[in-house]
């Protein structure tokens, strides 16, 4: 049940307020909503009645509060006693900048200080708000993040606010002229404080725990032996509690007065930093392995840029390493990749286009031939 709150509730109206809202309650004792979308004030004679209502109600909640209204909730401790929101300021994205898009959402710039992350899903509160706790738990952990400061309502979906004076995404200054040896350096400083960062044990998803999922979701359209090897290796990976962005590329890093941040941070997680590689790879030339141009045309930048990025954010982070022992992480991470996209074309069905379906063939055979090369997919 929906009950609307409007004008001012105070000591000279809260007792015939309350016996109103209880007369329109009645028996009812489900989930009860207060739409204070017209409340402009309440005082402490008001808030005795919220009270009240939720103490007979455990599931009593108000939404759609003013900032007035929502601070006098906030000083006076009921959004910790109770589920208490406020209105979502509305705000229109029409022939506005894309500046990135990704599987969850479109990020616009709506003006010189100001990005928003559409999301994709129209029930995507609770994403948001997680996202938002996400993004503050890097931050605080010492990873270079932008933080939402607001949530809006875009038509009939829902969108994080971000400050970001002047910013541009990496994949915008490469465009631009931009080195990308330079800007790939820059984006291996960010990965080496993100991936020294250590959590607690079940504090974010394990990515381990998602990749056995995606090799086990393929065995069944490999061979017996490259499907029961791939298995066991996911499996092998070892469950490491390191900070992991989950869709790290040029696309999600802005620069902002020489000072870089990472967005997008609802795919954080923990594990093995082999899943990251995993992941960038795929973006700049594994989602590429059938039309070259795919990456190229994702970022707007040119094909050997991609190429470039790849090879440049691997030498700077690996510098310790080898050709033999380099050649030998690239394929593992090339396992990792392939077998989720892999997963993904499957999983589409009937939605499949010849381009995908190339894209199935092409993934299946290099699984064949490159996992018996390796013994484990962890460095």
């Amino acid at each position: 049940m929906t009950i609307k709150l409007s004008g001012r509730i105070d000591s000279s109206n809260a007792a015939q307020t309350e016996v109103d809202i209880n007369k329109q309650i009645g028996s009812f004792n489900g989930e009860l909503t207060l739409d204070a979308s017209e409340l402009e004030y309440i005082s402490s004679a008001g808030l005795r009645v919220i009270l009240r209502l939720k103490k007979a109600n455990e599931t009593t909640k108000v939404i759609n509060c003013n900032s007035e209204v929502y601070e006098i909730f906030d000083m006076t401790g009921f959004t910790e006693m109770m589920e208490i929101s406020k209105a979502y300021r509305k705000l229109s994205v029409e022939g506005c900048e894309v500046i990135g898009e990704g599987a969850n959402g479109i990020v616009y710039r709506t003006d010189p200080d100001t990005i928003v992350k559409v999301y994709k899903n129209p029930d995507s509160l609770d994403e948001i708000h997680n996202e938002r706790e996400l993004a503050r738990k890097a931050f605080v952990m010492g990873v270079p993040t932008a933080i939402p400061y607001d949530v809006v309502q875009v038509g009939d979906l829902y969108g994080s606010v971000f400050e970001l004076l002047d910013a541009k995404s990496f994949a915008k200054l490469i465009n631009e002229g931009v080195s990308v040896e330079e800007l790939a350096k820059q984006s291996v400083e960010i990965l080496k404080t993100m991936h020294s960062t250590v959590l607690k044990e079940g504090e974010l998803p394990s990515k381990k725990q998602e990749g056995v999922i995606w090799g086990k979701f393929v065995e069944p359209y490999l061979s017996s032996a490259t499907g029961a090897k791939l298995v066991k290796m996911f499996e092998e990976i070892p469950e490491v509690n390191t900070m992991l962005h989950g869709d790290f590329h040029i696309k999600n890093i802005m620069q902002q007065n020489g000072e870089n941040l990472l967005i997008d941070m609802d795919t954080l997680s923990m594990g093995h930093p082999v899943f990251e590689f995993a992941g960038i790879y795929a973006a700049y030339i594994g989602y590429g392995c059938v039309d070259k141009e795919n990456g190229a045309k994702f970022f707007d930048i040119k094909r050997e840029q991609c190429l470039d990025m790849w090879k440049y954010t691997v030498d700077y982070y690996f510098s310790d390493k080898s050709e033999e022992e380099l050649d030998e992480i690239k394929r593992m991470v090339e396992i990792i990749c392939y077998a989720r996209i892999l997963r993904w074309m499957i999983r589409r069905g009937d939605k499949a286009n010849e381009e995908q379906k190339q894209v199935i063939v092409f993934c299946k055979n290099y699984l064949e031939e490159n996992v018996p090369k390796v013994e484990r997919l962890y460095y």
